[in-house]
């Protein structure tokens, strides 16, 4: 059943605002933050701008995820309550399965920045740390918002989730990882099987 809009978007809100609550406050200032989306964005548009095959792009843009963005706290986010009744083992082989799909599939999603370029354009305290509200220009679209939710909590400067045009990374990945086990009977070392290949 597909929600009405106005109702899509309170419980969509509502469920981030109970996802992050107890996450712990951060120091991180504004500057940090912006500056951490500043070099990611940074290094998106150098690699926009480069002029290398499509395949290489999208290895260069996964490789940028990977090494700007928190990717356990996204990985335990995705994995819901599954995530405390996993093993150590368990989690850090599904966090390692998970960085390998999160990081080709937001890469193949940057890949379509090519022929446009990101901007900065403002940063604001939010209660789980700081968002950094960019703006994508693309050829032939109209322009649309890019907001990075940043915190230092992980114990490094990163990125821990991505809202495009609206579309929460954290909840959509939370929903699809979730399918997904549902799919493979809610077997945990299925899913970290096949996951890397998705």
């Amino acid at each position: 059943m597909t929600l009405p809009l106005s109702r899509r978007a309170f419980l969509l809100a509502s469920a981030t605002a109970a996802a992050v609550a107890a996450m712990p406050a951060n120091a991180l200032s504004l500057d940090q933050a912006r500056a951490h989306v500043g070099a990611l964005v940074a290094e998106v548009n150098r690699v926009i701008a480069s002029g290398e095959s499509e395949p290489n792009m999208i290895a260069e843009f996964a490789a940028i995820f990977d090494r700007f963005a928190d990717v356990p706290t996204i990985a335990r986010y995705a994995l819901g309550s599954d995530a405390r009744a996993a093993s150590a083992q368990q989690l850090d082989a599904f966090t390692a399965a998970f960085r390998v799909y999160i990081a080709r599939k937001y890469g193949r999603r940057f890949r379509e920045f090519i022929g446009g370029r990101i901007e900065l354009v403002d940063a604001r305290e939010v209660p789980n740390g700081i968002e950094v509200e960019t703006t994508a220009i693309l050829q032939g679209e109209a322009p649309f918002r890019v907001d990075w939710h940043v915190s230092d909590r992980s114990g490094r400067v990163a990125f821990f989730n991505i809202i495009i045009e609206g579309v929460n990374m954290l909840l959509s990945e939370r929903t699809e990882v979730q399918a997904t086990l549902d799919q493979r009977g809610r077997d945990l070392n299925r899913l970290t099987a096949d996951l890397p290949n998705l």
